[in-house]
């Protein structure tokens, strides 16, 4: 646990206290005029549920049940039952930083002061965050509309010290246990409590913000990734040039193309055949068009970002409080989020696709500039990296496949009340799919070209000439790390995981930015 501590405020949270609290577990309080904001939405829940007209969710029953009046003497009973019955999650765990997420930005809408929570029990929320307890959240059952419901469901149902979590250390315990064990006492819900608990689509925004941070820094690595590719496959940087992509102002495009410029900087390598004419006149496409293709990522991604920045200002639940009234709406349908997570999967693909494509190039003999085949140190004998990029076809087939879209589809449910859905949490589960298959697509690129970097200056007429910096960089970091250099055919699984690690980790990043500088 980090000694960090994230205040929620009735303002958005920033991309950077959602992942404190997912990632790297800060604790989590709730400011005073949070609190006060709760208390003040309270008073107008209570007003209504003594009344005698129906107020859905606090005196009704939900969805196509919302006809029925519930006494006051049943309304807890009501909370419980919705709580318990809707935790209905099938399949594996999902993942911790995934829950904390979710219950982060739960908690966040409660502070709004538009769900009337009582302040005990989001400040029980809060508790269990900071006590880093994470309840058990399976992977199936959210339709990404009327929130994510059963995922939420699972959550709240912890508050109540019923089902499973895991503590601090990832024990699977009770979660009676667990809260008796951090000093902590479960709630008993009092009226509309258990539908402010679980009716928003804090699931999958929380997936939207962790890919999202994943993306800008791989989508980066994949820069220094076709940098490496364009030194080590004697390729041109000229067109990489600004007043080149100045012709078409795409944002994207420019920053990737002033970050392949700035990491080949002072390449022997790219000097050694600059005023050669006749070596090529112009690469192939996956390392001409690297910035089009990397800087359209990018460019929707910023996109994504800013519809999760509308998100994470919104209070989404229903109803909701608005003034001295409890209002139903519909801002529980996970639309905007579910089309910009489906729109990453898609753009994660396709980067993924020109880096195997890039990688490709430096195993076929016949498009390799004079290196050996599939860099192999005795070929026949050894098969080098072929299998490797076998490895990376097979990730990219997948990425392609989870590019379909999952908000196109909808399935109508609870006796046809709720007859359009979302699907955006099943866009978020495939979008982290997506995400981890990128980085190893890309790790298996800065693998290769590293081999064949080495080659070169080991090698041939460019024997001795050094390569750019920052490709150099990432060179001294694989071997540093483990991953050996040129040689006989070897057990190769383990240097490729050990390259992934160092691209999810943002090690690669870091090692050229502390050699050349940040990148954009």
């Amino acid at each position: 646990m980090t000694a960090m501590t994230v205040r929620v405020d009735v303002g958005p949270l920033s991309f950077g206290d959602v992942v404190a609290v997912a990632r790297e577990g800060a604790a989590v309080e709730l400011t005073p005029d949070s609190l006060a904001a709760i208390d003040q939405a309270r008073e107008v829940v209570d007003d209504l549920a003594a009344a005698p007209d129906p107020a859905y969710g606090i005196s009704t029953g939900f969805g196509a049940l919302a006809t029925r009046h519930i006494p006051a003497q049943m309304r807890e009973q009501l909370q419980r039952s919705l709580v318990r019955s809707h935790a209905a999650g099938s399949g594996p765990e999902v993942e911790r930083e995934v829950v904390r997420a979710l219950m982060l930005l739960r908690l966040s809408t409660l502070a709004t002061g538009h769900t009337g929570i009582r302040r005990e029990t989001a400040e029980l929320m809060a508790a269990l965050l900071s006590a880093g307890i994470t309840p058990v959240v399976r992977e199936y059952g959210s339709l990404g509309c009327s929130g994510d419901l059963a995922p939420l469901s699972h959550c709240a149902l912890a508050l109540m010290g019923e089902g499973e979590v895991r503590d601090a250390d990832g024990t699977l315990m009770p979660a009676g246990a667990a809260l008796a064990t951090a000093g902590l006492a479960p709630v008993e819900l009092k009226a509309k409590e258990g539908l402010a608990l679980i009716n928003g689509t804090d699931g999958m925004l929380g997936q939207l913000v962790l890919a999202i941070t994943d993306l800008r820094m791989l989508l980066r690595t994949a820069d220094i990734a076709a940098a490496m590719s364009v030194e080590a496959q004697m390729g041109t940087d000229r067109v990489f040039a600004p007043e080149l992509q100045a012709l078409r102002p795409q944002v994207g495009q420019a920053l990737s193309a002033a970050n392949l410029t700035a990491v080949l900087k002072g390449s022997g390598l790219m000097a050694s055949h600059r005023e050669d004419k006749l070596h090529r006149v112009q690469d192939a496409y996956s390392l001409r068009c690297s910035p089009q293709v990397h800087g359209a990522a990018r460019d929707t991604v910023e996109h994504a970002a800013v519809v999760a920045g509308r998100e994470l200002a919104s209070a989404v639940d229903n109803p909701v409080v608005v003034g001295d009234e409890v209002r139903s709406n519909g801002n529980f349908h996970g639309a905007p989020v579910a089309y910009v997570l489906d729109f990453l999967a898609i753009v994660a693909a396709d980067a993924a696709s020109i880096s195997e494509r890039r990688t490709d190039r430096f195993l076929d003999k016949a498009r390799n500039h004079d290196l050996p085949p599939f860099l192999a140190d005795d070929p026949g004998v050894d098969s080098g990296h072929m299998i490797a990029q076998y490895t990376q076809a097979a990730i990219v087939s997948e990425m392609k496949r989870l590019a379909v879209p999952a908000s196109v589809d909808s399935i109508p449910s609870s006796a046809m009340q709720e007859d359009h859905v979302s699907m955006g949490w099943n866009a978020a589960r495939k979008l982290r799919r997506s995400v981890d298959g990128l980085s190893r697509v890309v790790a298996i690129e800065v693998l290769t070209a590293a081999r064949a970097l080495d080659l070169r200056v080991s090698t041939g007429s460019t024997r001795g000439v050094s390569p750019a910096a920052g490709t150099g960089a990432v060179v001294d970091l694989l071997r540093s790390s483990g991953v050996q250099g040129p040689g006989p055919d070897r057990y190769l699984s383990p240097e490729i995981e050990a390259c992934v690690s160092l691209v999810q980790s943002g090690a690669v990043l870091a090692a050229v930015e502390e050699k050349i500088g940040e990148l954009q």
